[in-house]
């Protein structure tokens, strides 16, 4: 019931993303974070390309690979979004 109440108000796997780089304050590849809420890697990477438009994300580049990170403005979203997370548990 809980994921239900949390899904009428906000969009699954872009959620999930944010909570998922906010949980940990190292950065993360694409392909991880995929893996990690259970979408395909071009659905992931269409979604922080999107969160990078608005400012939620960054990413840097380390060889081939892109590092992505959550911006000072993306950490914020981030809590917010785990505290209304939270309340709606209760």
């Amino acid at each position: 019931m809980v994921k239900d109440a949390f899904a009428i108000f906000f969009r699954k796997k872009p959620t999930l993303i944010l909570l998922a780089l906010q949980k940990t304050s190292r950065a993360r590849y694409g392909s991880l974070l995929a893996k990690e809420v259970d979408c395909t890697y071009s659905h992931a990477v269409k979604i922080l390309q999107n969160l990078e438009k608005f400012g939620l994300v960054s990413f840097e580049k380390k060889g081939r690979i892109k590092i992505v990170k959550l911006t000072a403005r993306g950490q914020n979203v981030a809590e917010h979004l785990k505290k209304i997370k939270e309340l709606l548990s209760r």
